[in-house]
């Protein structure tokens, strides 16, 4: 399998992920895909960071050492599937978090976009519409 056929695949994984995230919230299996699929491509990431990090040259002292390492297409695909396993376990927080604080899913959904598209962004978006719900019942800021 190459670099770019594994990418496929993780990213077409990956979006069917988020789809129950964004239409399905309130499924009981919703909540248990937004927590096994970030485990799944963190063991994925942990393999291609295994074989490939150790023997590319480049590293993270600087800007041109990342560059560098990720000139190596599988080493790309791992700093890609860190993004995707990140990310979807944020967007999962977002909605199992506004579900516990009684937050509509109609305003989580833009930052479940913004965090599918731009990361940070979207958890930024969803921490600001956070902070103008009642909490309605939370015990920990970050639970």
């Amino acid at each position: 399998m190459t670099a770019e056929q594994l990418f496929t695949i993780l990213n077409f994984v990956t979006m069917a992920s988020w789809l129950p995230l964004v239409f399905l919230p309130r499924m009981r299996w919703t909540s248990m895909v937004a927590l096994v699929m970030p485990a799944v491509l963190a063991v994925v990431y942990a393999a291609l960071v295994a074989a490939t990090i150790p023997g590319s040259d480049g590293g993270f002292s600087s800007l041109k050492s990342v560059s560098t390492l990720f000139d190596n297409p599988w080493a790309l695909l791992a700093g890609w599937t860190h993004y995707l396993a990140f990310d979807l376990f944020i967007g999962g927080w977002e909605v199992r978090d506004a579900q516990h604080r009684g937050i509509s899913h109609l305003l989580v959904v833009p930052a479940l976009v913004l965090t599918f598209l731009f990361g940070p962004a979207g958890l930024l978006t969803y921490l600001v519409i956070r902070s103008f719900s009642p909490d309605k019942g939370a015990k920990q800021k970050f639970e």
